[in-house]
């Protein structure tokens, strides 16, 4: 399948410089979003989150456009070696291509996250249009897995517009990073560990990808680092479930 050509290019820590194409697909929060009321516990808001539940040397690892055939379950091998839960952010697509990779997501204990149905830009898409395409995907989803907690929604390429407002309506929380490490286009292991080692900040939500391409490089670097980061003290956590 081929690739999307945009990628998300919203982030609080940057690993390495961003051309400016990628800047002019970036999504600015609007700004009604960022003074949003506070809500119960339980609650989904519009913040869009990019931490993670504790504070301190925590991490959280999330990962995008699968499920895939042959990554995502060697991604699972790996995290299931090191005893690590993640958040996998799925593309409705491959949802109904793979749903038995979806199951065994879920019965491994990761979270569920919405991807949307076709990874479409929504930057301009009405509330209405949103709805419609993320109720589609989360329809797959549960038929993949009966009574899944989808609590999070993720915009393609960082492309907001008025998603954060429907998916909170949905009961789900925006969910965006704080660290991206550039691995749709696979620079080599060794680069995908240095930009991890250097750009994960306390509590911060980590982007990367288990679909959309090869990812064994992203898979390697994970297996790599989850064993280094604990050595020195990080925790892995769940992202924050509201703003």
């Amino acid at each position: 399948m081929k690739f999307p050509i945009r990628r998300p290019a919203v982030v609080r820590t940057a690993v390495l410089p961003i051309s400016a194409t990628m800047l002019a697909f970036g999504a600015v929060i609007p700004a009604s979003l960022a003074g949003a009321a506070p809500a119960r516990a339980d609650q989904a808001t519009t913040e869009i989150v990019d931490s993670t539940r504790h504070e301190g040397k925590y991490v959280s690892l999330t990962f995008d456009d699968g499920p895939d055939p042959v990554n995502t379950p060697t991604l699972l091998a790996v995290l299931k070696k090191h005893h690590v839960k993640a958040t996998f952010c799925l593309w409705g697509d491959h949802v109904k291509q793979y749903p038995e990779i979806v199951r065994q997501i879920a019965d491994a204990g990761h979270l569920l996250c919405n991807h949307t149905m076709h990874h479409d830009d929504m930057g301009n898409w009405s509330s209405d249009a949103i709805r419609a395409d993320l109720e589609e995907t989360s329809a797959a989803i549960r038929e993949a897995v009966p009574e899944a907690e989808i609590n999070y929604f993720r915009a393609p390429y960082g492309s907001w517009g008025q998603t954060p407002q429907v998916a909170a309506d949905m009961g789900m929380q925006p969910l965006g990073w704080a660290t991206a490490i550039g691995d749709w286009e696979p620079p080599g292991t060794a680069e995908l560990v240095r930009r991890l080692r250097e750009g994960i900040t306390p509590g911060g939500v980590v982007l990367m990808h288990d679909g959309g391409g090869d990812r064994a490089q992203t898979i390697e670097a994970v297996d790599q680092i989850i064993p280094e980061l604990r050595s020195e003290g990080w925790r892995f956590d769940k992202p924050a479930r509201r703003g």
